[in-house]
């Protein structure tokens, strides 16, 4: 058996010992360095070629962004509650109402002619073709300085201090119960606002009435007329309905902006979807008709005291005692305070959607959410 396998020492001969110069044909250690030199200059390579895509990339990302920026550049944001943002919503509050009554004049001219005598005209259409035939265009717009004048300072301080209010009464309450009393705080917020807009309103709405329910031209123009008021009733009578124009502006007010809100809250509601999911356009679509539904209330709820501001601002008949709030329901009784609330329904409903749309459309353009559907997030 053991002459099968051969001793090692008996293989000595064939595989001789390497000598100092001789270099074998594996080595394993060379060959791991040369792999690590290898890997570690691809890394390198890799690395750099990586770092270049990346300042390509930003490169182009840059000429992209300044492109684009170009075509459409930003505009600067407005900060809830700051006061950019309350100036915004007094020039909002101008171009609302200051537009919108100017525009309505005709209407109201009629409606403010019928409350003071019933029986003048057969209806709108023919009021305002006597109107027309008498004194032309200029004629349906009599009065209509004093209602751009008196209703735009009335739509700053309206707007402005209901915004402005509301925010306040929402930081006393707390975030819980700011959520919880919202109606309260909207209906506090508008009653504030108003109390406010009337005291500065009052004198044009005094001067604006008696132009229009005079027969013939009481003035030549607005100048004229409050020159002519204040000479014959002297300063404090363009005060003297201000308590009346509160009993009547306050509840509108109170019910333009509560019933806006909540009606604004509704449609989104049953469209099921939340406000932020539809586009500008749709938001204001939506600010319009909920402006429509709140103007009705609004009407019928400040009708009778509309009436009674007419019935106080018109000129009393010569020798007869200046009128006051008793002897006029004394005159007209409870169904009297209704006369043209038609009228004045298809005007408040037109007027408030109108300035609802254009107050909206204003915040919008400024990059400011439009009013109601959510609670706005408190600073």
């Amino acid at each position: 058996m053991s002459n099968l396998f051969p001793s090692l020492s008996s293989l000595g001969g064939a595989f001789p010992a390497p000598s100092t110069g001789f270099v074998p044909c594996f080595n394993v250690a060379g060959v791991l360095d040369d792999a690590k030199d290898k890997a570690k200059s691809l890394e390198t390579h890799a690395k750099d070629n990586l770092a270049g895509a990346k300042g390509a990339l930003k490169s182009e990302a840059e000429v992209l962004r300044t492109k684009a920026n170009a075509a459409s550049p930003s505009k600067p944001g407005i900060e809830l509650y700051s006061p950019k943002y309350y100036g915004a919503c007094v020039l909002g509050g101008i171009l609302a109402c200051g537009i919108t009554h100017a525009l309505v004049t005709p209407l109201d001219l009629v409606k403010c002619r019928r409350q003071v005598d019933k029986n003048l005209y057969a209806g709108n259409m023919d009021g305002w073709r006597r109107i027309y035939g008498a004194g032309g265009l200029k004629g349906l717009y009599t009065g209509v300085g004093p209602t751009l004048l008196g209703y735009s300072i009335q739509g700053a301080c309206k707007y402005g201090f209901y915004e402005l209010f509301k925010k306040k009464y929402s930081d006393l309450a707390g975030p819980v119960n700011a959520v919880k009393y919202k109606d309260a705080i909207y209906l506090a917020g508008s009653a504030s606002a108003e109390f406010i807009a009337d005291a500065a309103f009052v004198p044009f709405e005094a001067v604006k009435v008696r132009m229009q329910v005079t027969m013939p031209s009481y003035a030549s123009g607005t100048t004229a007329a409050f020159a002519k008021f204040t000479s014959t009733d002297g300063a404090a009578g363009l005060y003297k309905s201000l308590p009346s124009l509160w009993s009547r502006q306050i509840p509108y007010t109170m019910m333009k902006f509560w019933s806006f809100e909540a009606t604004v809250s509704k449609i989104y509601t049953s469209l099921g979807k939340p406000k932020e999911s539809y586009n500008k356009l749709q938001q204001l679509g939506v600010s319009f008709l909920g402006g429509y539904i709140a103007g009705i209330f609004c009407a019928v709820v400040s009708h009778p005291a509309d009436t009674m501001v007419s019935k106080l601002n018109a000129s009393a008949k010569e020798g007869a005692a200046k009128p006051t709030v008793g002897s006029i329901y004394k005159e007209i009784g409870f169904g009297g305070l209704w006369a043209g609330l038609g009228t004045r329904v298809v005007m408040i409903g037109t007027l408030t959607a109108l300035q609802w749309l254009i107050y909206d459309t204003l915040k919008v353009s400024f990059g400011l959410p439009s009013t109601g559907g959510a609670v706005e997030q408190k600073k």
